[in-house]
């Protein structure tokens, strides 16, 4: 599964290099050069985590990073020029994960990411609420049911772990590949038309009325949401 990182950056040598090293590692890389844009981005899409500058053009590493944590769940390493231990302790405080001064080694930001990401993948595995209400949809995790509106469903195992999973990340859009490994496992020999028609039985159990609790993302995958959709 490809990781998506942000990198936001103005020095285009750094974020040139920062770049080159994490698509050498094997990562899906956008780079941004402003905070504000960066900012707008950010309630555009969502990577899995993001490098961030403090010093940017348009807004702050500092006012970016809220707007990351009002969007929860993105790893964040910051990079700044400044040595000062106060700038570091804002940075922690306002939710980043980790801190690095430039100039920096290249393999340690490396080190430091991979180990970031799987700190996040095995925080988002113990994450099993009881209980999931996504609009009408209630999913209880721990009795493997769910509900739409008054009406219970009845699920295949497949059908409610791919249900389960979305509905615990609402608004978060998962790549087919991804649902496949997932829910089906990596050793699963099937292709992705195979989570194709375990959405389409979903949404037809679903109903009119919640079908659209799951939505296709064209040319990407599926996400959960409690709004209308495209089906």
């Amino acid at each position: 599964m490809q990781a998506k990182i942000m990198v936001i950056e103005d020095e285009k040598a750094i974020s040139e290099a920062i770049s080159y090293a994490l698509k050498r590692e094997g990562y899906a890389v956008e780079v941004i050069d402003r905070g504000d844009t960066a900012a707008k981005r950010l309630g555009e899409t969502r990577p899995d985590a993001i490098i961030l500058d403090v010093m940017l053009p348009g807004m702050d590493g500092y006012d970016v990073l809220k707007k990351v944590q009002d969007k929860g769940g993105i790893g964040v390493i910051m990079l700044t020029a400044k040595e000062d231990i106060v700038n570091k302790v804002l940075g922690l405080e306002l939710g980043a994960d980790d801190y690095m001064t430039k100039p920096f080694d290249m393999r340690e930001l490396l080190a430091r990411l991979k180990s970031l990401l799987r700190r996040i993948q095995a925080a988002g595995e113990k994450k099993e609420p009881n209980e999931v209400r996504l609009g009408g949809v209630k999913v209880h995790v721990a009795r493997r049911t769910v509900m739409a509106g008054e009406r219970k469903l009845e699920l295949t195992p497949k059908e409610f772990d791919l249900m389960a999973l979305l509905a615990a990340n609402p608004d978060r859009v998962y790549e087919r590949e991804q649902l496949l490994d997932l829910v089906w496992g990596m050793d699963y020999y099937g292709g992705t038309r195979t989570v194709d028609i375990h959405v389409q039985r979903l949404r037809k159990k679903l109903g009119p009325d919640y079908g659209d609790t799951i939505q296709t993302v064209h040319g990407i995958g599926y996400r959960a949401s409690g709004g209308n959709g495209e089906n």
